[in-house]
């Protein structure tokens, strides 16, 4: 990197750039990464929500969204049987009860590893802000060697 802006070169200014750009493609996954981590905990707390309500619906019927914004009257049978999902297409039944601690612990664990991506994302963002100050310094100085071309004619005396 530049340590001393006195002296940037061509070359320093375009490594510079090339810095920027690649953090800014880093900030940009991170940025989608902490939005996955949100949704995922909002719909695992969502899950928890409803796992409680059919519990306590008892016997009579519940909605049951089946995708596309479309739901269905549906009467759970089994309300404290519950099939969990807990990766690569493994699905373990569980109470009622146990499927709402296993979707309290991924949303800790969610929270957690959101608080590591924005940690993550915060510190690239401060390097870019140091790259881009140092980007427009390097520039600055470069305008100031080289001034741009005046069309302007001097004056003619009569």
């Amino acid at each position: 990197m530049v340590n001393n802006v006195d002296n940037v070169d061509q070359r320093e200014l375009q490594s510079l750039q090339a810095y920027l750009n690649e953090y800014r493609q880093q900030a940009e996954v991170f940025a989608q990464q902490l939005s996955m981590l949100e949704e995922g905990r909002i719909e695992a707390f969502a899950a928890t929500e409803a796992l409680s309500a059919i519990l306590n619906a008892g016997d009579s019927t519940v909605l049951l969204q089946i995708g596309g914004g479309v739901s269905v009257r549906a009467r759970v049978e089994e309300p404290d049987k519950i099939l969990v999902n807990i990766g690569a297409d493994v699905i373990v039944e569980r109470s009622n009860s146990d499927a709402v601690e296993y979707l309290k612990d991924r949303i800790t664990e969610m929270e957690a590893s959101g608080k590591k991506v924005a940690e993550a994302l915060d510190r690239i963002r401060t390097q870019m802000n140091e790259i881009a100050r140092r980007l427009e310094t390097g520039y600055r100085q470069a305008q100031q060697m080289n001034p741009p071309f005046s069309a302007e004619q001097p004056e003619e005396e009569d």
